[in-house]
This record gives structure tokens, sequence and C-alpha cells, in this order.
């Protein structure tokens, strides 16, 4: 298991932006990313980043407006949101991706999964 620890989540208007940080310890999966849950929604893939060539994935609804990076030194990976809507209000889980993410299943490589952060947007 390995312990993913995320921060940087909170109540911000619409317009405004957010960052969020996800601190993990030892892993040797293919990256980090990011996932998020609405009440009653089921999980949306967010973003996801490639460890070790630093590929980057986003999901179509934040390409554009979110940018994920990675400090390989520091072992966090960082989610900068822009353009932040109500639709972007949600849990965002940090989480470990066995795989590289595909278009058509980008969960299927989700395995450790963090505590998440609230991230609300208001009107």
């Amino acid at each position: 298991q390995v312990q993913l620890e995320e921060s940087g989540g909170g109540l911000v208007q619409a317009g405004g932006s957010l960052s969020l940080s996800c601190a993990a310890g030892t892993f040797s999966s293919y990256g980090l990313g990011w996932f998020r849950q609405a009440p009653g929604k089921e999980r949306e893939f967010v973003s996801a980043i490639g460890w070790s060539g630093g590929s980057t994935y986003y999901a179509d609804s934040v390409k554009g407006r979110f940018t994920i990076s990675r400090d390989k030194a520091k072992n966090t990976m960082q989610l900068q949101m822009n353009s932040l809507t109500p639709e972007d209000t949600a849990v965002y889980y940090c989480a470990t991706f066995t795989v590289e993410v595909t278009t058509y299943s980008p969960l299927d490589g989700v395995a450790d999964v963090g505590e998440g952060t609230l991230v609300t947007v208001s009107s």
C-alpha cells in the first residue's frame, strides 16, 4: 500500500484557481494522477502523469484549464486548476496508476488511493 496524502482543497468562486498537491511514499507504479467524485456521481478521471517520462493525460472536461506536474526528487505531484466552474466541485483523490492511461478506460490502472480533498466551487 502506497501512502498518498492530498492537500490544497478548499472553497473558491467560479473563475478562480486552486492548486492541489499529493505527497507519495515510495512507489514503483507507472505514474500518479487524480480522479474526482461528486455527490451522487461516479468517479471521473481528471489527470495523470507518467513518473519516468512525464507524459501527461487529461480528461476533456479539464483540458486547457488544469495542469499536472511532478517533482521526482520530492515524490510530489501538483494539479493547478484554473477557470474553475461549479461542475468541478467534487472530492479529488490522488492515486497511483499501474499502467499508462487510456482514453477508453482511464481509471483501469488505479491502484492506491489517498483519502481525498474537497474542492468546492461556488457560482
